[in-house]
């Protein structure tokens, strides 16, 4: 009699016990009893794998309890549940996504820079002496038909002897056979032709057909307009044909060189509006156009040259200045599917956003991202227009029910065995 007793008295202390835990799994963390209800105790989950169970108690590789999985507490295979307490104690912020204009400024230091393109060479296509240098510092702004130096030729008398010659011989056969005087318009059109090939102007070669007499001296006239960049003029000096003289610049074109980081490559393009502010003169704004993309990487700094056309027909811009180049994106008008990047988890291989399913429940989502622009990334796959993803928290998220083993359900097989491996 008093056996079976004790046998009862076992069985209802065991039942009681099970009964204590499904209520004591009620009480929230606070300690406020919500709801009295004892639940079913289905199975026990391995702690940091809710894929691996087990119907009995029992422990993992590191000696950790697996944890109770009661009724009412599946988690939907590739999906996390947290309870609303848990939501409300973390923080947990969401957004909807939508489209987003997503231009942004792109800003870059460069420097004023001379236009390649009008950098001329003068240089003289015969032998002779410079007698007199009218020109003769760097930096002097030169206009096309001034005269830069008086040069004395030997080649260039005896060209300009052939030519009065000529013109004389021309006019005293003018009674004279056709054939006389064909041979003799020939040789004034050549004596004439070459003298023009030695970059006599038309005002030299006018007087000289009036006047009739070689010059000595001769004007040596500027081909181009522009600032001497540099010389090797002096006077004195004896210079051979193709020797250079002086080059000039024509500084009504500038560039701005301006290094552009590897990851704004994709909004610049050829032919862009740029805003340029230059720091010699905070109260003004240039504007010009992106001509070029330089084919090349600067390893050490990761960044692209690229090249702006500006117009300066002030000459404020000088080469050498500092300056900020600012940029649109192309895509200003275009509208792109965006996420917050503050929802955004960057594992190193993937991104991924924890997405809203209600009542507590969020699914791990893998997406593929664009350009960051003002706080959003572009989304190229992934999410939809109305999707809810979490802004915030989600990292506590992560760290409260364990991200990766949900994550490693999404991309376990169905037919998965529910036991430890």
């Amino acid at each position: 009699m008093i056996k079976s007793f004790f046998i009862v008295l076992i069985l209802l202390f065991g039942l009681g016990a099970g009964y204590w835990i499904g209520w004591q799994h009620q009480i929230t963390e606070q300690g406020d009893i919500q709801v009295a209800k004892v639940h079913k105790l289905l199975y026990y989950r391995h702690p940091m794998n809710p894929q691996v169970t087990s119907p009995e108690p029992a422990k993992d590789e590191m000696g950790m309890d697996y944890l109770p999985v009661y009724e009412g507490e599946q988690n939907i295979p590739g999906q996390i549940q947290i309870t609303s307490e848990k939501v409300q104690k973390l923080g947990v912020t969401m957004a909807v996504i939508s489209k987003r204009n997503l231009s942004r400024d792109i800003r870059a230091l460069g420097s004023i820079q001379i236009d390649e393109s009008h950098i001329k060479t003068v240089s003289a296509k015969y032998e002779g002496w410079i007698q007199h240098l009218v020109v003769s510092s760097v930096g002097q702004t030169v206009k096309a038909g001034q005269v830069l130096f008086n040069v004395y030729s030997p080649e260039l008398i005896t060209a300009q002897q052939e030519y009065v010659v000529a013109i004389q011989s021309q006019k005293a056969l003018q009674q004279g056979s056709p054939q006389v005087l064909n041979t003799a318009d020939q040789l004034a059109k050549n004596a004439l032709q070459r003298l023009r090939y030695w970059d006599l102007g038309a005002n030299q070669l006018k007087n000289l057909q009036d006047s009739q007499k070689p010059l000595d001296s001769v004007p040596f006239i500027s081909p181009y307009s522009g600032v001497v960049l540099d010389k090797t003029a002096q006077e004195g000096l004896r210079f051979m044909p193709g020797e250079l003289l002086f080059r000039l610049a024509d500084l009504s074109t500038v560039w701005l060189l301006a290094d552009v980081f590897e990851q704004d490559l994709e909004a610049v393009r050829v032919g862009q509006s740029a805003q340029v502010h230059i720091n010699a003169y905070p109260d003004k704004n240039f504007t010009g156009k992106v001509s070029f993309i330089y084919p090349t990487l600067a390893t050490e700094t990761r960044t692209v040259k690229v090249r702006v056309e500006l117009a300066n027909k002030e000459g404020l811009l000088k080469p050498g200045l500092y300056g900020t180049l600012i940029l649109t994106s192309a895509n200003s008008e275009k509208l792109q599917t965006a996420v917050p990047d503050s929802a955004v988890i960057d594992t190193g291989t993937r991104h991924i956003v924890l997405l809203s399913r209600g009542e507590g429940r969020f699914e791990p989502r893998v997406v593929k991202l664009g350009g960051l622009a003002n706080g959003y990334y572009a989304v190229l796959a992934g999410l939809e227009e109305g999707d809810e993803v979490v802004t915030h928290a989600n990292f506590l998220i992560d760290a409260e029910s364990n991200l990766k083993a949900a994550l490693d359900g999404m991309n376990a097989p169905e037919s998965a065995p529910d036991s430890e491996e």
